[in-house]
């Protein structure tokens, strides 16, 4: 499949470990109290200042939905506790619980998600492509987006059917 245009962000990490590999991809929001647009640099800037490494999740979606790198891929993320070492968290910014996500945000997180799911040889469903609050009691990532993940599940299978790139 086609990568997906992914904006380098050359974030500063301390100690990372590898990561081995990937069973499931976890959608996050922001969740705060206001709704926001916050930068893949941002949501670095607050983590680490909170003792972390960096920021927790792989992928950044802003309104506009445009897809920032966070954490290195190949590294174990800080996203959904006891399930880090085998998951990639993909952040939509917003808190979902007051607005609903773009349809620039839905269709980034669509391909991102049929990208990751090709690469990674997984299948865009519910066991594979889940909400934070399916592995833990949590709102995260909000109900307006929980609401349309199926949605996003489907528009994932149809860009990875249909964005080969001369496979």
């Amino acid at each position: 499949m086609i990568e997906p245009r992914i904006m380098e962000t050359d974030l500063d990490f301390t100690s990372l470990t590898p990561l081995i590999r990937v069973s499931k991809i976890v959608v996050h929001h922001t969740g705060n109290e206001e709704d926001d647009d916050l930068s893949a640099e941002d949501i670095h800037r607050i983590h680490r200042a909170m003792g972390w490494a960096g920021i927790g999740y792989h992928y950044v979606i802003r309104k506009n939905g445009d897809i920032e790198r966070g954490r290195p891929e190949d590294c174990i993320g800080s996203h959904a506790y006891g399930w880090n070492w085998e998951t990639l968290g993909v952040h939509l910014c917003g808190n979902f619980e007051l607005v609903e996500p773009t349809q620039r945000q839905i269709e980034s997180a669509a391909y991102l998600i049929g990208w990751l799911c090709d690469k990674y040889d997984l299948v865009p469903d519910r066991y594979h492509v889940v909400g934070h609050r399916d592995l833990m009691p949590t709102a995260c990532p909000g109900e307006n987006l929980y609401k349309i993940l199926q949605t996003i599940r489907g528009k994932a299978i149809w860009y990875e059917q249909n964005y080969k790139g001369g496979d």
